[in-house]
Parts: structure tokens; C-alpha cells; sequence
């Protein structure tokens, strides 16, 4: 079987957020278990440096404003194939690849990502000579337009048509336009309407790749549900309820050689399950390197996120205060809303030495982060899945998460039943709430007052694993469905 992953970013070619973790572990999960799994990427710069061996495989007239437009073929570090769609006109831009210096999304990123789901549907169509996908997978809003292009063009009497798989990583984010801009896609009128992609007057990529794929996923099995709520469906919810029988939620694993604190070359100490004495080393090690306290038997808190809202970090910088003065200490790393990231500035300059705040993002720190911190915060309003939750318990950071998305499939709570069975790997709260919050960091400070008990949780947790095995096995079984689905 063949299949083509149509997504915006890749690790390690580029990473904003957990999506491009996904992109660069499923394939090559896949590639294990015997597909022919490969990625189509738009040709951002960092994305065209890091492609290896790259080749020229097609040279295509200019598209939607794209200018000249060639389609390179190399493979990513791991040695999955990938081809990378070269527009310099619409892609050659240093830095964000979304939005500019200012956070402003670029104007013309409806043309920008259209061109990437109308390259994918060409391939899906025949464009190489020598490979041509069964099944399409886009990721995420970017790659919406994806199913659209490919449905709208009748396939040839010697070719079936492709199937399309569509994945929500975060339903958050929907590739909205204005309805003006419909003309410059190139699709047939009726697909400005509420039976293809228009949405309250809009235009809406994700629901492009909702409405005209054949099957979908998310990214938990318990977001898949709540999404087709009116809480978290984002306005989308009665689409996802009417196709429900069509849409599964597949947990998303970790590379677990990548993240390996037994191996890990970011990290000044080695650990495991059984033997931890590297993970003091590596707190030790921490908090020199952030200017905290030497407190070896202190509570080291981390946040490793985008800081925003939605994430729940107003919850944490709202108790930080009361967190400190439990004798904890915390240590940020992560961008996002300039009212956080001030905030949790402001804090570093009232408690030198308590707390640690670096702005932007810094891979090989977030490894020592979760090394060398006892627990990771993700105080999620919603989560679609998380990824950040399954690093620290393989880093034995317990996670102190909301009880929501991927959080719920993935944290076991440290209530008194889950300690006495031995499932316990974490501390969960219920509601968005700041006494929630708060309880759950009062729980954490009593667990750790039981250094046995916190130890068992710690190894249970760092027991756990969520490697993509399991995850390509069922998106294998989800394209068998979907090829049925297009016959």
C-alpha cells in the first residue's frame, strides 16, 4: 500500500508544535510495518535545507500565483521519502512559517496551502511516472484542500481514485478565509456551499478535508468524542456528528528512541525505570543551568508549551505564587500570547532563583526540562492529544494534567484505588478551573511527601509506553476502509 502524508511541517526539517512530531515518527512507523509511506511538503526554507539527496522530479506550470514550481524528491534523516514542493514566490520566507514578524498570518496563505493540496492531488492523479499514492492523509487544516482538489477531478477508465484520509491534530485551528478569495482556489463553484467548504460565510479548510474525505481520525480516542460537542466542535460539530460513523480516534505515540533517557545525548546523566540516580543528575545539572536554587530534594515544576490559554497557562502563572510558596519551583519554556509571556517574565523578576522562564523554543532544552524536572504542567483547557504528557513520563516528570483529550486516554490519576492497583502515573483535575489547579499542585506536593509512593508512581509512569506500533497498525487498518470506502 502506498500513501502520501500531505502536512505543513516535519521534524526535524521544521517544528512549530506537536504536529510535525507526528509527521515525523508515523511514517516511518508505517515504512516498518511494509507500507510505502512518503510526504509531500510545501518548500519552506528550512524544509528544502534539511531534504537529502534532493532530485528534480516534476516541473509543473505556476499555480495559484506560485510562480515557477518544481517538485524536488529526497529523503528526511530517518530515510523516509519526501518531496518538497519548491515555489519561492509563495514559500521563500525566513522565519514563521505561518505569519510574519509581527504574528500577522501572511495574505495570501489561502494560495500558499491550497498549492500544497493541489500538488498532493496531482500526485494522487498520476504526476510521477514511476509512483503514484492509494491513499491521501492530510494533516490538519493546511492540507484540507487536499480531498477537495483530488474528488473534483473524475478519475481516468485505467487509474481508481486515490483514497483520502483526513487527521484533526488540534480543530482549534481552521484555516478560515474570506469568501472573496474562493475564486483564486481554482474549484468548482459548488464547492462554495454548506455541502463542501464554505462555513458561516467563509471559507474553511478543515471543513474542506472533513466533508470531502472518505475517512477521518483524530488524534484520541476521547477528543474524537468531544469534538462532536458544541464545547469543543468549534462550530463544526453537527458535520462530525453526521460523520461519525466515518471518523475513528487513534492516540498518537512518541518516537521512543528520540526520547530515551537511557540514551538521550542532550542529557548530563542517563536513567531508566529501575535505575534513576541519573535523574538527580540531571536536576542538579538543571537548575545550575537555569540560575535555580540548588534544592535537590525540592519540587521542580516545568511548563514545556506554546503559551497560550488554551493551554491552561493562565491557571499556572495564576497559582504560581501559591506553588512557590509550597516550596516549589518552576521553570517555562515556550512562546505564545505576549500577555503570558510578560506575565511569567514579570514573575522571574520577583523570584530570581525560584523561578526559571526561557522564551521561544529550544529542542534539546525541553529534553533537560522533562529530565530534570519531577513535574511537567498541562493544565489543558482542551487537548486534542498532547504529546508533551507521554515525553515526561518517559523522563519521569509526572504529568499534572486536566482530565481532557488525550490527556484523559494517556494519565492515570494518583487517586487512592489507581495507588493501591499500581496504575497511577500522574495527577488529574476535572474542571478549567483555578481551584482545580490548585488542589492538583497540593496533591502533587503531598504525593511527593511520600518518597516511596512517588517513586512506585514514577516507575509505573516510565513503564508506560507509546511508541507508534500500535498508532500505524490502526491507521493501517483505517486506509483499508477508506480504499473500500472510494471503490
Amino acid at each position: 500500500m502506498k500513501v502520501l502524508h500531505v502536512a505543513a511541517e516535519c521534524y526535524p526539517l521544521l517544528k512549530t508544535g506537536g504536529l510535525a512530531d507526528v509527521v515525523g515518527a508515523l511514517p516511518a512507523a508505517q515504512r516498518q510495518l511494509g507500507l510505502d509511506a512518503r510526504i509531500v511538503l510545501p518548500g519552506f526554507p528550512a524544509i528544502r535545507a534539511g531534504l537529502q539527496d534532493a532530485r528534480v522530479q516534476a516541473s509543473m506550470p505556476p499555480r495559484l500565483g506560485s510562480g515557477p514550481l518544481t517538485l524536488w524528491q529526497g529523503n528526511l534523516p530517518d530515510g523516509v521519502p519526501a518531496y518538497v514542493i519548491d515555489a519561492p514566490g509563495l514559500y521563500d520566507r525566513v522565519g514563521n512559517p505561518y505569519a510574519d514578524a509581527e504574528h500577522h498570518p501572511y495574505t495570501d496563505n489561502h494560495r500558499r496551502f491550497a498549492l500544497l493540496g493541489w500538488v498532493a492531488a496531482r500526485m494522487a492523479q498520476g504526476l510521477l511516472p514511476d509512483w503514484r499514492p492509494d491513499v491521501l492523509h492530510g494533516h490538519d487544516w493546511h492540507a484540507g484542500l487536499a480531498a477537495a482538489y483530488l474528488k473534483q477531478t473524475p478519475p481516468t477508465p485505467d487509474m481508481a481514485d486515490a483514497a483520502c484520509v483526513f487527521t484533526i491534530h488540534n480543530l482549534a485551528y481552521q484555516g478560515l478565509f474570506p469568501a472573496s478569495l474562493f475564486a483564486e482556489l481554482g474549484l468548482p463553484a459548488h464547492c462554495y456551499a454548506m455541502d463542501g467548504m464554505e462555513f458561516h460565510g467563509q471559507l474553511s479548510f478543515i471543513k474542506a478535508g472533513l466533508y470531502y474525505s472518505d475517512r477521518l481520525a483524530t488524534v484520541s480516542p476521547s477528543y474524537a468524542a468531544e469534538i462532536q460537542t458544541a464545547e469543543h466542535g468549534c462550530g463544526l460539530e453537527g458535520l462530525l456528528r453526521h460523520r461519525r460513523a466515518a471518523l475513528s480516534g487513534i492516540l498518537n505515540g512518541v518516537d521512543e528512541t528520540l526520547w530515551n533517557p537511557a540514551t538521550d545525548p542532550t542529557l548530563p546523566g542517563h536513567f531508566d525505570a529501575e535505575k534513576t540516580g541519573g535523574k538527580a543528575r540531571c536536576k542538579t545539572a538543571l537548575q545550575a543551568e537555569l540560575g535555580l536554587a540548588a534544592e535537590p530534594t525540592g519540587l521542580l515544576f516545568c511548563v514545556v508549551s506554546r503559551l497560550t490559554e488554551q493551554k491552561g497557562l493562565n491557571l499556572v502563572l495564576a497559582g504560581a505564587e501559591a506553588l512557590l510558596a509550597q516550596g516549589g519551583q518552576l521553570a517555562v519554556l515556550g512562546s505564545g500570547e505576549p500577555e503570558l509571556e510578560a506575565g511569567f517574565s514579570e514573575l522571574l523578576g520577583r523570584y530570581p532563583g525560584r523561578v526559571a522562564v526561557r522564551l521561544g523554543f529550544d529542542e534539546p532544552l525541553s529534553h533537560r526540562l522533562f529530565a530534570g524536572s519531577d513535574v511537567v504542567l498541562l493544565p489543558s483547557r482542551f487537548e486534542p492529544c498532547g504529546l508533551t504528557q507521554m515525553y515526561g513520563m518517559r523522563y519521569g516528570a509526572l504529568p499534572l494534567a486536566r482530565r481532557t483529550g488525550g490527556l484523559a486516554d494517556s494519565v492515570r490519576d494518583c487517586s487512592l484505588e489507581n495507588l493501591q492497583d499500581g496504575s497511577a502515573t500522574g495527577m488529574l483535575f476535572e474542571r478549567f478551573e483555578q481551584a482545580d489547579f490548585g488542589a492538583a499542585v497540593r496533591r502533587a506536593f503531598a504525593l511527593y511527601a511520600k518518597p516511596q509512593a512517588w517513586r512506585e508512581v514514577r516507575r509505573h509512569a516510565m513503564q508506560q509506553h507509546f511508541g507508534w506500533v500500535g498508532p500505524a497498525k490502526a491507521y493501517q487498518a483505517l486506509y483499508r476502509a477508506a480504499l473500500k470506502q472510494a471503490a
